[in-house]
Order: C-alpha cells, then structure tokens, then sequence
C-alpha cells in the first residue's frame, strides 16, 4: 500500500493566488479545480444578489461570495456563497480573512466534470453535514434546478429538489423567497 499525503491548511500557503485554480482541502485530499464557466458564476452572483436583497431588509447577517472556509486543518473548503448570521460571523471570523466555523447556509454552483460534481453533491455534502451547516443549496445551471439539503437529525438531508417554475424559500432567512428561475434567466448554455 502506498502512503498519500495528508494536505493541510499550512500546504495550501504555499499555492499561488494567481494561477486560476482554486485548492480546497477535504479529509486531508487536496482537490483543485479550475476557473469555472462564467455562466456559472453569474448564478452564483444572482444567488449572492437575491440573499443580499432579503439581507438588506432583515440585517442579520453577510452574504459571502467564496470565502475561505477552514474547519480544521485538513478541512478547508471556498463555497460558492455562504450567508452567515452577524453573531457566527462574530465568532468565526479570524485574523487570516477566513471563517473558522460553519456558515448557517452555503451554496455550492455546480462545475462540469464527474469529479467536480461528486465533490459537490457527496464530499462536501458530508464535510458540511459534519461541521454543522444549517441549510446547503446545490445549483445545477445547465438543469436549471437545485437541491436544498435542510439539517434534520444532526445532518443534512435532502428537503426538496426545486425546478425553475418553483419559488425557494428558506427557514434560516425569514421572509425570503425567490423564483428559482431567477437564479438561471439570461444564461449563455
């Protein structure tokens, strides 16, 4: 049996900032992927657009696109988006600009790529399950649909899989609610 490498958060220094790759640390595995397709990022900017609407009304919280997300030293993720509530943000925000605990919500865009998905929808399903995340959305924009994991039983489980006619709401944020459509009108694919 070959030994692998156990990747920790101090390995991650050391890669470059400006290379496009984006590295993210599950269970010790290093993952890295690449710059992602710009339809993908204009859902997660109408994503992170639709909670700050809502934000703006109950200021409760922050809206994050891709932050550093850090859950122990071989644990470190950059979601999509995460909504945090003003007090975790409090008790999670470090020195480094890095959260160092579970946002209430986090919102993962899906990638092209078997292994991309997988990471989305099984390794940090589980990882986010683990560490305490409230709520976790997965959007699919080339579906056009998402699934919303809800914490049930000290883990996330599938509470709805929502198409584009649906309208998402949510029990962390209050009041909010949204077309799904929103989220993937205008897109180029």
């Amino acid at each position: 049996m070959i030994a692998t490498q156990a990747w920790t958060v101090d390995d991650l220094a050391q890669f470059p900032d400006d290379d496009g790759n984006r590295y993210e640390i599950i269970n010790g595995e290093l993952h890295v992927s690449k710059q992602p397709h710009y339809d993908h990022q204009m859902v997660c900017g109408r994503v992170a657009f639709a909670i700050t609407g809502w934000k703006k009304e109950a200021k409760q919280g922050y809206v994050i696109p891709a932050p550093g997300v850090i859950f122990a030293v071989d644990n470190a993720v950059a979601p999509d988006v995460v909504w945090m509530s003003r007090e975790r943000f409090a008790q999670a925000s470090g020195p480094d600009g890095k959260l160092h605990a579970a946002p209430e919500l986090v919102v993962e865009v899906l990638s092209f790529g078997g292994r991309n998905e997988a990471r989305d929808r099984e390794l940090k399903l589980d990882l986010y399950s683990r560490w305490g995340v409230r709520e976790y959305w997965i959007l699919d924009w080339r579906t056009r649909q998402m699934e919303v994991y809800r914490r049930q039983d000290n883990g996330l489980r599938l509470a709805a899989t929502l198409y584009a006619e649906d309208t998402l709401t949510s029990p962390l944020m209050p009041g909010f609610t949204c077309l799904v459509s929103d989220f993937f009108r205008d897109l180029t694919a």
